[in-house]
């Protein structure tokens, strides 16, 4: 079995008052602040590593993610053992779809809660077998053989040349109509010596992926690669998970 060596780093940027973004690495929650933690063997039986970044402005976004992410903890640490491949996809389907009524909810009762909505990507280890799993334009990259490719895909119209905009049409709350969640197994992505990387867009808005590829080479972990979008002007929260695979 493989081990995740995990680094994990969550901050508020230099322009942003507050941390609308929130990570979890397993049951730990992190907002601005920083962990490292390691996993193998039994751990990867029931493992989830998870990236929100909320959107609303002001309270509202840093709730949006803050409920879908302690949300995703519980319901993913009660999930009952010997579920199959199908069993599990259905079953995260069906989370997305409560915690997306939840949300919306929560906006159309408080005012200052309206049309809050969060972002989210995870890789999910179950039964020792991985999926990741996005709503969003968060992201999740894989480092192999020295190349940096994104795996998800992101959540956001295309302008006229082609490439995606910083808008997107899928999120969790957000007044989203259509709201969906993409579940993918990943077993061929872990893989010893690779590295997986989650982040928000306040990273790769910030930084280039050449950037991204070539501090990850440097063996640089999450918070450095932080501190290198904030560097680069910090105009949003960034957050990162990096996982090195043994």
């Amino acid at each position: 079995m493989p081990v995740f060596n995990v680094t994990a780093s969550s901050r508020v940027g230099c322009i942003r008052a507050n941390n609308e973004d929130m990570v979890l690495v397993g049951n730990q929650v992190i907002r601005d602040a920083e962990a490292r933690m390691t996993f193998s063997d039994d751990d990867l039986n029931h493992l989830i590593i998870a990236l929100a970044d909320g959107m609303g402005g002001h309270s509202s976004g840093e709730v949006a993610s803050a409920d879908t992410i302690d949300n995703l903890k519980f319901y993913f640490g009660d999930l009952p053992v010997g579920m199959t491949e199908e069993m599990f996809m259905d079953s995260i389907t069906n989370w997305h779809r409560s915690i997306h009524s939840i949300i919306d909810s929560k906006g159309c009762l408080e005012k200052r809660y309206a049309r809050m909505g969060t972002t989210l990507v995870a890789l999910a280890c179950y039964e020792h077998h991985f999926y990741w799993m996005n709503c969003g334009d968060s992201r999740l990259y894989r480092l192999h053989a020295g190349e940096l490719t994104q795996v998800t895909t992101d959540h956001s119209p295309l302008d006229p040349m082609g490439g995606h905009t910083n808008l997107i049409n899928n999120c969790i709350g957000g007044g989203c109509q259509t709201s969906y969640i993409d579940i993918v197994p990943c077993d061929e992505l872990v893989l010893s010596g690779d590295t997986l990387m989650l982040c928000s867009d306040g990273l790769n808005d910030m930084i280039s992926d050449i950037e991204i590829r070539n501090l990850l080479n440097q063996g640089l972990d999450a918070n450095d690669l932080c501190l290198a979008a904030e560097a680069a002007g910090g105009y949003d929260n960034v957050s990162v998970v990096v996982i090195r695979i043994e």
